[in-house]
């Protein structure tokens, strides 16, 4: 009986542990596009509405998350991923952003 609290206990600390480093990935990359998109305003690499553009869309996924997080205390496997493949389209579109041929 003890081993199988044991062995229960010991998935359970497992599973946390897994999901905490993915969810501090997700924070760690909002931060980075943050100074992306920073560093693109000042080195003027983009213009106002680019920045409002890519503001607006880090804000979307900020919120998605938040009430992720809000609906069942915690963030699975689905959520993560849909948040992940967010952050990659708007990594491209800052990069694209940055990179394009417009006179400010």
């Amino acid at each position: 009986m003890r081993t199988k609290l044991f062995c229960a206990a010991l998935i359970g600390v497992t599973a946390l542990t897994a999901a905490a480093p993915a969810e501090a990935r997700i924070n760690q990359r909002q931060s980075r596009q943050q100074q992306r998109i920073q560093n693109g305003v000042n080195s003027g690499q983009l213009n106002a509405r680019e920045t409002y553009r890519l503001e607006r869309r880090e804000g979307h996924i900020a919120n998605y998350e938040a009430r992720a997080r809000a609906s069942d205390g915690g963030l699975n496997g689905r959520e993560r991923y849909r948040i992940e493949r967010m952050q990659d389209r708007t990594s491209r579109a800052i990069y694209r952003q940055k990179h394009d041929a417009q006179v400010r």
